[in-house]
């Protein structure tokens, strides 16, 4: 099929590849000081004012990229214009980087779409990463494990305490699956971390044990918001 149709980097457009070796090379990554809880660049500090005035719930949080190019570029691709099969690309380059962490995972579950934007859409895009990332890591993937029960707004354009408001409540986590077990939730950006949040309540709720946040780019403050 590849003959037939070429591949285009999901980064920069080059035909061939899915995710040419460039683009990886490229990729901007978050170098420390960052906070030890959130992951989020600071000033030398180990935790960042907002984890120490409000703790998250979840144990830790981790970005593997900074949301610029070529990395933005690619979310992009997979989300709005199919490009479905940069997802396990994607997922290859991050294996090493999450072995790195250390965290003591039993189950990977992605942040879920409302059935609504699944149907439009016809797939979750942080599913594309997560499921072959999970095999490739031999964790036990379970995509059932937490659902959207409402629809909301998309988050785009909204202000903090709007995405706030917006995912409240929306999330329900099946007690069958996720109750005492160590939960790796993964998410496509991390901006102001409403969403996870509104996950990590739910997991709470149904019994987890532990939680902790992998997303594949973390948005910065000196990058507009408008750009996620």
């Amino acid at each position: 099929m590849d003959l037939l149709f070429p591949p285009t980097c999901g980064g920069c457009g080059k035909v061939g590849w899915r995710w040419c070796p460039e683009c990886q090379a490229r990729v901007p990554r978050i170098n420390k000081p960052f906070c030890e809880t959130c992951g989020i660049p600071t000033q030398g500090s180990t935790n960042c004012e907002k984890c120490k005035l409000n703790p998250p719930a979840y144990q830790m949080m981790r970005s593997w990229a900074v949301f610029d190019s070529p990395i933005q570029n690619a979310l992009h691709a997979m989300k709005y214009r199919r490009n479905i099969g940069l997802g396990e690309s994607i997922a290859i380059q991050m294996v090493d980087f999450v072995r790195s962490l250390n965290w003591p995972i039993e189950i990977t579950i992605p942040v879920p779409l409302g059935k609504k934007r699944l149907i439009e859409r016809g797939y979750n895009q942080v599913a594309l990463v997560a499921r072959p990332l999970a095999f490739r890591l031999g964790l036990k993937y379970e995509s059932d494990a937490l659902q959207k029960v409402r629809e909301t707004r998309s988050q785009v354009g909204l202000t903090v305490s709007q995405r706030h408001e917006n995912v409240q409540n929306v999330y329900w986590a099946d007690t069958k699956i996720v109750n005492g077990k160590s939960i790796l939730i993964m998410d496509d950006v991390a901006t102001t971390g409403s969403t996870i949040s509104a996950c990590t309540e739910a997991l709470l709720s149904a019994g987890v044990r532990e939680i902790y946040v992998l997303t594949i780019a973390r948005a910065l403050s000196h990058h507009s918001l408008d750009r996620v």
